[in-house]
């Protein structure tokens, strides 16, 4: 089956360490770059609790912590963590390619 997402080179392998955050871009929405031990994930970037840009939070473990209330979210799945969340974030579709990062929204 064809790939058929959308997808947005946003970084280099080199520009995010294991355990950082970086904001960037997909098409028109905020996204929050992950190195979660040298896999990448992406989150959309607004807190479900308040709008408060995850970009700016922390990665403890498995976990990226808003910067405003403490909340939690589950890196890899988006769903949350630690109260008060209690929405899931928005995750999006990453891929390497050498050393470009790519996200892509996924479909509807």
């Amino acid at each position: 089956m064809a790939d058929t997402l959308n997808w947005h080179e946003v970084a280099k392998t080199s520009d995010l360490a294991p355990g950082e955050v970086m904001y960037v871009e997909v098409g028109n929405d905020p996204v929050a770059l992950i190195n979660l031990d040298g896999e990448f994930f992406a989150l959309h970037d607004m807190c479900t609790h308040q709008d408060a840009s995850l970009s700016d939070g922390e990665i403890i473990g498995d976990e990226i912590e808003c910067p405003m209330h403490g909340g939690a979210f589950e890196v890899r799945t988006g769903l949350p963590a630690n109260f008060p969340v209690v929405v899931p974030v928005e995750t999006f579709a990453v891929k390497t390619e050498g050393d470009a990062v790519f996200v892509a929204k996924r479909p509807a």
